[in-house]
């Protein structure tokens, strides 16, 4: 993973801060009635016109949107259409990349198409807590394998599965920089964090069992058994003694999880 340089991480939390916002500028979209398309070309105007930025995965080995927009069972990479309509009681994950000054901010959220099942709020929020305990944990000289062990702890401990074949990547001038973060694990076993390293953190958490599969599109990616799936990301930078998430969105702001010094 590189160690970015002050003036680096001065340009990432740019970065960073403009994919947040374009997750608080698409939440009064997500409603019954429009598509995941609709929602792509709204986030792609204010990506490129309002924030004067590049939207990171437009192209992005071929990925044809600007966000990925993955709809109830999709882990993720789901691909916008206006084929694609939301309806009440459906749930939407919202990622985003942001470029500017060459560096990138990666982001997602999971939204809720009105009123939703009980079951579905439950996975959304323990899947955000995944986000958050593992967070918590990050500080120069743990390991990678700490932050997906606790992950997979929390997931499995309400009887949750967690996605393997896709995790968390370290992040700079490129969107996927090396290493993998996996979100499962044993404690003290992999990379050793130091001080300015950046990376995501984005725990795909399933309601039934943990196997996905790729659909004939070659991007978009499914639980094999259909029943829903959720997943929240952040971008992490390690400071000198503990963390900085520079991506937390305005409502997080005030929470101990944006930094911890």
């Amino acid at each position: 993973m590189l160690v970015k340089t002050p003036e680096e991480i001065q340009k990432m939390r740019v970065a960073g801060r403009l994919a947040a916002s374009v997750l608080e500028m698409i939440e009064q979209f997500v409603v019954p009635g429009v598509t995941t398309g609709e929602l792509e070309r709204i986030c792609r105007k204010f990506i490129i016109e309002d924030l004067q930025a590049i939207p990171a995965s437009l192209g992005h080995h071929g990925f044809p949107g600007c966000i990925c927009t993955s709809l109830n069972y999709v882990v993720c990479h789901g691909i916008p259409s206006d084929k694609k309509i939301l309806k009440q009681g459906d749930i939407v994950n919202i990622d985003v990349t942001v470029k500017k000054d060459g560096f990138v901010g990666d982001t997602s959220k999971m939204y809720c198409v009105g009123k939703i099942t009980s079951y579905a709020e439950r996975l959304i929020r323990v899947t955000q807590e995944c986000l958050y305990k593992a967070i918590q944990l990050v500080r120069p000289g743990i390991h990678l394998g700490d932050i997906g062990h606790v992950i997979q702890q929390h997931a499995e401990s309400h009887h949750y599965t967690v996605v393997r074949e896709f995790g968390g990547h370290g992040i700079g001038q490129d969107m996927w920089e090396e290493p993998h973060v996996p979100h499962f694990g044993k404690p003290h076993t992999g990379l050793v964090l130091q001080s300015g390293m950046t990376f995501t953190i984005e725990p795909m958490i399933n309601l039934g069992k943990r196997d996905v599969r790729h659909l004939p599109d070659k991007w978009t990616i499914v639980t094999k058994d259909r029943k829903l799936s959720a997943q929240w990301e952040h971008t992490i930078l390690v400071t000198d003694t503990a963390y900085e998430v520079l991506t937390a969105r305005n409502e997080e702001r005030e929470t101990v999880y944006a930094t911890r010094q």
